[in-house]
């Protein structure tokens, strides 16, 4: 029963190929900036070769390379971590990339190399870049109340890897001219490369502080619950996590989440919906929460770090 019905949903909603197991990792690999995030086995690839002006090109058409689109997101995760540094604590940031890779893995796509941290910032958000960059906000992280909230969130940015949606906003129509404007300064300037860089990075602003597709985030809510699923988490992690927020409301540290994302009562709508009692049988199965979220979450919470 289990297995039949996560096919037929995999099927339908991912479209990922079969599932994987591997073993889950937690090491801690470098940006291009100097600055560490939590990951899995594999390791960073060189900068070298890093042609910002030709990747700013290829955002005014479809035609973007896996090597383009992994640049994309390295200084769009450098953006985010310009903006709030990592939590300072190891255990903290080998705890959720261990969660995150594990979650990732059911999607089956070992050509991505997935990266996950924890920044250091009371707001309340999560972020997803281009190529496997996931970040979560300490703020978001210390209000979860257990391991299948976490996941929940984490697979819903993983989702928005998975189908491309950044990459897509940075094409969409309403963008086009802007990128072609930053072109025309970036060929005009005299800073070269450090210029070309400097645009590129400002694409990937524009997009975080604008948002995404609301249908994105819808698409991404339903790929997160069965990402969720088969990796073995109850299904109603998401459905308290946005439960959470509508009784959030008015809460500065929810500004851009809410600024960016279509409503929590609109998303838990959608997702009733979907879910609709096809994940009554993994309620009971799934796992809620562990000791180790309480361990690295908790000593958070208190105030922890290092």
């Amino acid at each position: 029963m289990k297995r039949t019905l996560l096919a037929a949903l995999a099927t339908a909603l991912l479209v990922t190929g079969c599932e994987s197991n591997p073993t889950v990792g937690g090491i801690m690999s470098s940006l291009s900036s100097g600055l560490t995030i939590g990951s899995g086995s594999g390791s960073m690839p060189s900068d070298s070769g890093f042609q910002p002006l030709k990747t700013l090109k290829a955002l005014t058409t479809t035609d973007i390379s896996p090597e383009q689109e992994l640049q994309i997101g390295r200084e769009a995760a450098a953006v985010l971590l310009g903006a709030a540094p990592l939590v300072k604590n190891e255990a903290v940031q080998r705890y959720v990339g261990n969660v995150g890779q594990w979650v990732a893995a059911q999607a089956a796509r070992p050509d991505i190399a997935w990266h996950f941290g924890v920044i250091d910032t009371p707001h309340v958000n999560a972020f997803a870049a281009p190529g496997g960059f996931i970040l979560i906000t300490r703020g978001l992280l210390e209000r979860l109340e257990g391991e299948s909230e976490l996941a929940a969130v984490l697979a819903h940015e993983i989702a928005h890897v998975l189908q491309r949606h950044y990459v897509k906003g940075m094409i969409s129509k309403d963008r086009t001219g802007a990128i072609i404007g930053l072109l025309g300064e970036a060929a005009a300037s005299s800073r070269g490369h450090r210029y070309e860089i400097g645009a590129l990075t400002n694409v990937a602003k524009g997009l975080y502080s604008s948002g995404l597709d609301k249908d994105d985030e819808y698409q991404a809510d339903r790929i997160g619950v069965v990402l969720s699923v088969r990796a073995g988490y109850d299904p109603y992690g998401l459905a308290r996590v946005l439960q959470m927020y509508a009784a959030s409301s008015g809460d500065e540290s929810f500004e851009l989440l809410f600024g960016t994302h279509p409503s929590p009562q609109s998303r838990l709508e959608a997702l009733a919906r979907m879910i609709d009692g096809r994940f009554d049988a993994f309620e009971r199965s799934g796992a809620q929460n562990t000791a180790a979220f309480d361990r690295a979450v908790g000593r958070l919470k208190r105030g922890g770090r290092g």
